[in-house]
């Protein structure tokens, strides 16, 4: 039996969410879910849930798009820092669907933003996208922090829509996909699974329990922002040269060699701001491994079907 949309009777909310599951697979979202409003609302915190930034919103949509090329895993971390993020389709698709939404339903709908809160200081969301995503049905927390993995398609962007056309939720994985065999075999031997080992903040630390689940995933957002979050070092790096005595030195600090890179970004208007270390996810098997984890593994069949050469993972 249909259950028409709340405040949109004319709306079949499952043809609905099919048609906007459909339109943004072909803006490039590999995988696409509905939250549970009330699961969002229990879980956020106060200040941060869907409510409290459209309070008429009945529906979170999350989708996420694939991670980086297969060829983009051998680049030296310094590179990846510049071409490693795909994050800009993944807002794209969205802010697409957004639109789609209001045009074809006729409902308000809004594309949340994935940026911080201005009242919450530098490292503090308007909104928990990884939560939302997490809650859809598309990703499940790993022991590479902030980081949700998918089973199929490995290391994803994700992105937001919140939208008053009421559709019928996902729900999370049964089974969380992290840690992946491989890594289980590592912590039994080592104490730790590649992410710990290889991480440069040494910001990542867990356990696995003896049926080889996650039993505890510690992450140290500090260490790990200190080192990759470059927006917070300039305003430091600004205080140091003003309070400098001698006028000549903080002006030969803002020089600086390694400093002229920050200046660089800025002007450049780089994305290697922003938590641009890959360094967990280019050891970790799902990431990198997945059955559809890059352009090469999701085309196969098409270039099986045509005729083309085919590529084995190296």
């Amino acid at each position: 039996m249909k259950h028409p949309s709340e405040g949109f009777p004319e709306v079949d909310p499952v043809a609905a969410k099919q048609a906007i599951v459909d339109y943004c697979k072909k803006r490039g979202a590999l995988a696409v879910g509905v939250a549970d409003l009330a699961a969002l609302e229990r879980i956020a915190p106060p200040g941060h849930r869907p409510t409290d930034l459209m309070p008429r919103v009945k529906s979170v949509i999350s989708l996420g798009v694939g991670g980086q090329t297969r060829g983009a895993w051998q680049l030296p971390a310094k590179a990846m820092a510049y071409s490693g993020s795909t994050e800009v389709r993944a807002y794209s698709a969205a802010y697409a669907c957004a639109f789609f939404i209001e045009q074809k339903f006729g409902a308000p709908t809004a594309y949340v933003p994935p940026d911080l809160d201005p009242e919450g200081g530098p490292r503090v969301p308007l909104q928990s996208l990884k939560l939302h995503a997490e809650v859809a049905g598309i990703g499940a927390r790993s022991f590479a922090g902030d980081i949700l993995l998918h089973p199929e398609f490995g290391f994803m962007y994700y992105a937001s829509v919140f939208t008053e056309l009421e559709l019928p939720p996902d729900e999370p994985m049964k089974e969380n996909p992290c840690p992946a065999p491989s890594c289980v075999s590592m912590y039994r031997a080592t104490g730790q699974t590649p992410c710990m080992k290889f991480c440069p903040a040494q910001c990542l630390d867990g356990e696995i329990d003896g049926q080889g689940k996650q039993k505890r995933m510690r992450y140290d957002m500090a260490a790990c922002a200190e080192f990759t979050q470059e927006y917070e070092t300039v305003p430091k790096m600004l205080a140091e040269a003003v309070r400098d005595e001698v006028r000549s030195r903080g002006a030969d600090g803002l020089l600086d060699p390694d400093r002229k890179m920050l200046w660089y970004k800025v002007s450049a208007g780089s994305g290697a701001w922003f938590a641009q270390c890959f360094e967990c996810m280019r050891v970790c098997p799902l990431a990198t491994q997945a059955p559809q984890a890059d352009p090469i593994s999701r085309t196969e069949s098409l270039r099986a079907a045509a005729g083309a050469p085919q590529t084995k993972k190296s």
